[in-house]
């Protein structure tokens, strides 16, 4: 079931939401100061490519810096990212076929809005 959800999720909206945080994460990377964010990009993408089987979990170790980071990064691009993912989750849920998806993109919630210190794992 988990790779058919994938497969749909990829061809629907999975494959644009990876291109935009790849060029999110290339600029990123460009602008050398925001090495880290972009590196958090990458991550997110591989991430919005396959959801379903995978889950987000706190990284051991990431400190001060990561909270830091964060701040900084839900002031200019978490909050509308996570915006635009709860808005994206509910229209996709207005119909039946759609409703893993939303939860889907329900789950890319909290990685967009705080990336720094999260490892993305497999799901039990």
């Amino acid at each position: 079931m988990r790779l058919i959800l994938n497969v749909i999720w990829l061809v629907l909206s999975g494959f644009w939401l990876a291109v935009g945080y790849v060029l999110a994460g290339i600029v990123c990377c460009v602008l050398v100061i925001t090495i880290p964010w972009g590196l958090a990009s990458f991550r997110i993408a591989n991430y919005a490519l396959w959801p379903f089987g995978r889950t987000v979990v706190d990284r051991p170790g990431s400190g001060t810096p990561s909270l830091i980071g964060n701040v900084i990064w839900i002031l200019v691009a978490g909050i509308w990212l996570a915006i635009g993912h709860v808005v994206t989750g509910i229209a996709l849920c207005v119909t039946i076929i759609g409703i893993p998806l939303g939860i889907a993109n329900f789950k890319l919630v909290p990685v967009s809005l705080v990336p720094l210190g999260k490892e993305i794992v497999p799901a039990p």
